[in-house]
This record gives structure tokens, C-alpha cells and sequence, in this order.
């Protein structure tokens, strides 16, 4: 009788772990970068509010990390409010390509400018596009990219203000 009991009570253990499991939806790339950099939580609970010299800079740095670019290639074109206009040499044909940058909270985010085909002139913030954050620090700016992927980069770059005034 003891050994029925014992065979009972295994077989209930065995049936009630094989309920249904409720799964969780794989978290969206965005779901997998972190609201802030590590290094800047402190600094985090104030919202980025940036000069315009400082906003210039931050784009130039997010536009050459993003890009693949030298910082001395991005070309800062002028502003127009919180929208900086930007270009630099196209590696492939010696062009020139266009973007637009604007900052919104600790991310850049930008857009390409004259593409030929109108829906790549879009901001670059949707779920699926890479995520592009910033840490202005002096005259240091830290910028850290997340792909779709997970893969991570990080550019550390040194921007003077009186370059930045042209």
C-alpha cells in the first residue's frame, strides 16, 4: 500500500510539471538595451539638456560612430532648432552624404538626407534600428551602439567646443 502511495504521489509530481508553460516573448533589441550606460546612472535621473556647441559635438560623434567615420570627416552644416544637418565625404563614389541628427534624452538619433529612394530618409528609431546613446563628459563623449543583435560597440571621442563653433 506504501509503495502505491509513493507511486501515486510521484506520478501527481510528474503530471503537474507538465502544465502548459506560460512563455515570455523574446525581448526586442530595445527591450535589451539598458534605459541608461552603466558608467552615467548617476547622472541619468537629470534629463540631457545640451548648448548647442555640446549638441554639434554629440551628433558629430554619433554620425562618425555610427557611419564608420573619422571624427575630422563629419562635417557639421548648420542646425535648425534641435536638428542638426550634417555631411561627409561617401567613401564609395567621393560624394558627399547627408543626415540629420537630434538628440532625444541620452540617444542619438538620426536620419539620412537624399536617398534615393524616399523611405530610407526616415529617423533611424524604430524597433529593428540600431540604438545609439550617448555620455558627455567634458569634452569626452562616450558613444555606445547596440545592433538588433545584442552586439554592443563603444567610441570614446574628443571633441574641443571651439572646434565645434565653425
Amino acid at each position: 500500500m506504501m509503495r502505491a502511495s509513493l507511486l501515486l504521489s510521484g506520478l501527481f509530481l510528474v503530471l503537474a510539471a507538465c502544465g502548459e508553460r506560460a512563455d515570455a516573448p523574446a525581448p526586442t533589441p530595445a527591450d535589451k538595451v539598458p534605459a541608461v550606460n552603466p558608467a552615467s546612472a548617476a547622472e541619468a535621473s537629470v534629463p540631457v539638456v545640451l548648448n548647442a556647441a555640446d549638441l554639434r559635438g554629440v551628433c558629430r560623434a554619433g554620425l562618425a560612430a555610427i557611419h564608420g567615420q573619422d571624427l575630422s570627416a563629419i562635417q557639421i552644416d548648420g542646425a535648425e532648432g534641435q536638428v542638426v544637418n550634417a555631411s561627409w565625404r561617401a567613401p564609395v563614389d567621393g560624394g558627399r552624404r547627408r543626415a540629420q541628427c537630434r538628440i532625444e534624452g541620452d540617444v542619438v538619433t538620426w536620419k539620412q538626407v537624399g536617398a534615393a529612394n524616399p523611405e530610407q530618409n526616415r529617423w533611424m528609431n524604430q524597433s529593428g534600428d540600431p540604438v545609439t546613446r550617448f555620455v558627455l563628459d567634458g569634452e569626452a563623449i562616450t558613444i555606445n551602439t547596440t545592433l538588433p543583435n545584442g552586439t554592443t560597440a563603444t567610441e570614446v571621442y574628443s571633441v574641443a567646443t571651439e572646434q565645434e563653433a565653425r
